[in-house]
């Protein structure tokens, strides 16, 4: 016999596994009748998806030849591709735009006649929201594909035109053509966002005459606004992105980035015309958009020009950016019409200049020497002149301080008797100071011997010192390097001949060739070695 002990562990085990098993039927059977229910839901929507895609097929079946002759419209940006060596003459500026056609008058009639029907039979709005979708973005591609095409244009442009071939000098081994730099890039992104804007409004001016032989006259106004927000939406989020980019460079008080908003911000003002009249009878909130991106790129610009001129003032370890523009950005903004706007700008450009010549004072006061203090301030007021003579700035400038270039000429010409003082200690030992009174032949005494001695010894040291230090200096102008040098030589040569001359017949030493150690020419090659560091 089993022990009573065993049977009942036996039982319990048994009525356990029982439990398990009736859990695991209870699970089964919910799991079936879950999948019934999901069963029956899915045949409900087969079934309801069979019905609505008769009822669509139905829908679409009429506007099917319409909706293949819309696409034809799609060629429209190949001829525009096509078209667009003749639309942008180098450098870059917009000559003309070509004219879209339309569709064959009498594939525009059936589609006119579709939409009748379409009206007539209460399906107007299902075939608007066609119609704009597909034109919207046949209107986004065709700006992009502008966009795109200039892009490439302008790189290729950029790496094999004659102005970047000619910056190059010429060796004897072919050198493959520079590609573009930061600035080049820069420029091309500015060029292809105003022709970008410009095309827009043909663009979006050619859409309202198309959409007006389809579009019934009471829908035709909100069916040509819904059709541009794509494309415009697209045209302003770039603009944003433009200012948001400008705020971050004033953060960072590099100001030359904030130029890139002058160019665009004019375009935006002289196409601002044309915008309103196109988009006349939109949503205010559409109508709006380009008048808020131009107060935007006006109050960006506004803050960069000035927290740049008063951070040339205050900031003296700002690293300085001399207010030099493109020879583009220079005309535009010496062709405004407003007189008092030239006035504006003129006096702007002043004040820039006043801080920046402070600012270079406060610098300059770092060097000790007086001597490189002044080549320092020389040369800065040497390129600024230049910089303004460049890009023609000067003339927009002497609109409210004509006497703006002879006051930087005058000071260069100060700093260059400053750094000719340094060259004093040399020619003080060459003047007749202390030489006493003789006669040819005349034996002298021991003082005046060693005073012609002294003389000899502070010149060669004078002059072994200064050419030994001057020679690191650097005076990039070559004109004006050149100039300072002559006039040096003149001078020093000048005084060493006629204080040789006076001490020819004198017997000051029996060592002549230790206190006679450089002739006049030996003196001027010297100075001819001034701010080279090469020699």
């Amino acid at each position: 016999m089993i022990p009573t002990e065993d049977a009942s562990a036996r039982k319990r085990e048994i009525e356990d596994k029982l439990k398990q098993e009736q859990e695991t039927l209870s699970f089964i059977r919910e799991s079936l009748e879950k999948s019934d229910q999901l069963s029956k839901g899915m045949v409900s929507i087969l079934s309801s998806f069979e019905s609505r895609l008769m009822q669509l097929e139905n829908s679409i079946i009429p506007v099917h030849k319409q909706t293949e002759n819309l696409q034809r419209l799609q060629e429209n940006v190949d001829k525009t591709l096509s078209c667009l060596d003749h639309v942008i003459r180098p450098p870059g500026t917009v000559v003309q735009y070509v004219t879209l056609e339309h569709l064959p008058e009498a594939v525009l009639q059936d589609i006119i006649c579709i939409s009748a029907w379409l009206v007539e039979y209460g399906r107007n709005q299902d075939f608007m929201n066609v119609y704009f979708q597909v034109r919207s973005s046949q209107l986004d591609r065709s700006i992009k594909g502008l966009k795109e095409h200039f892009r490439k244009n302008s790189a290729t442009s950029a790496m094999h035109s004659p102005a970047v071939q000619t910056k190059r000098k010429e060796t004897p081994t072919k050198k493959p053509p520079k590609r573009p730099g930061k600035d080049d890039v820069l420029d091309i992104e500015i060029d292809s966002y105003i022709h970008c804007i410009s095309a827009f409004v043909k663009l979006a001016q050619s859409e309202y005459v198309l959409l007006t032989e389809i579009i019934p006259e009471h829908h035709q106004k909100k069916t040509f606004d819904s059709l541009i927000q794509e494309a415009l939406d697209n045209l302003m989020l770039e603009g944003d992105n433009i200012v948001s980019a400008a705020r971050r460079a004033i953060m960072r008080h590099d100001y030359s980035a904030v130029l890139t908003i002058f160019p665009i911000l004019r375009h935006l003002k002289q196409t601002k015309p044309d915008f309103d009249a196109t988009l006349q009878g939109t949503a205010a909130s559409t109508k709006n958009k380009l008048p808020a991106l131009i107060t935007s790129m006006e109050t960006i610009g506004a803050k960069a020009l000035e927290e740049f001129a008063d951070s040339i003032k205050v900031d003296h370890t700002q690293r300085l950016m001399v207010p030099v523009m493109t020879s583009e950005s220079s005309s535009s903004a010496s062709s405004y019409s407003s007189e008092f706007s030239r006035r504006l700008l003129s006096t702007y450009i002043y004040k820039v200049l006043g801080n920046l010549q402070l600012n270079l004072s406060n610098k300059a006061k770092v060097y000790e020497d007086p001597a490189l203090r002044a080549v320092f301030l020389h040369n800065n007021y040497n390129y600024i002149l230049k910089s303004l003579e460049k890009s023609e700035l000067i003339q927009l400038v002497a609109v409210t301080h004509k006497k703006v270039e002879g006051s930087y000429r005058e000071l260069i010409e100060q700093e260059i008797q400053n750094y000719q003082r340094s060259w004093l200690k040399v020619t003080e030992h060459l003047t007749e100071r202390n030489i006493p009174a003789f006669q040819p032949g005349t034996k002298l005494k021991d003082k005046e011997r060693q005073i012609i001695k002294d003389k000899f010894k502070g010149f060669n040291e004078g002059l072994e010192e200064l050419c030994k230090i001057q020679q690191g200096w650097a005076v990039p102008d070559k004109e004006q390097r050149d100039a300072i040098r002559q006039a040096e030589k003149r001078v020093v040569s000048e005084a060493y001949r006629a204080f040789l001359q006076r001490c020819a017949n004198i017997s000051f030493t029996k060592n002549p060739e230790k206190y006679h150690r450089y002739s006049p020419e030996q003196v001027e090659e010297m100075i001819d070695k001034l701010f080279d560091t090469s020699a």
